[in-house]
């Protein structure tokens, strides 16, 4: 799950660790963050996600914060923030390899 022994991040793996970059956030939270900053191209079913929440914890990408109820916040940690950078300086070294052969 990206980073140099875990191979690339997938397209919902990315967003959901861009969703924390600026704020903590709850499940719900996420999926609305990723459908807009996707335009729907990108969806995230609940099993999809707690999956992901569930493996980025296991991880140490994320943390949770808050319980209210069944609510539950996380926060990207700094070991999550190094795999999301990772991953972006690897996508823009695809996307400059792109370029040069255009």
């Amino acid at each position: 799950m990206g980073g140099k022994d875990r191979g690339p991040l997938t397209e919902p793996m990315f967003y959901v660790l861009m969703s924390f970059l600026k704020r903590d956030m709850c499940g719900t939270e996420i999926t609305e963050f990723v459908a807009r900053k996707t335009r729907d191209r990108v969806r995230l079913g609940p099993g999809t996600l707690y999956t992901l929440l569930g493996k980025f914890q296991e991880e140490g990408l994320i943390q949770e914060t808050e319980v209210d109820g069944r609510k539950r916040t996380y926060r990207l940690t700094g070991k999550g923030r190094a795999v999301f950078q990772e991953e972006l300086d690897r996508l823009r070294a695809c996307l400059n390899d792109a370029e040069e052969e255009i």
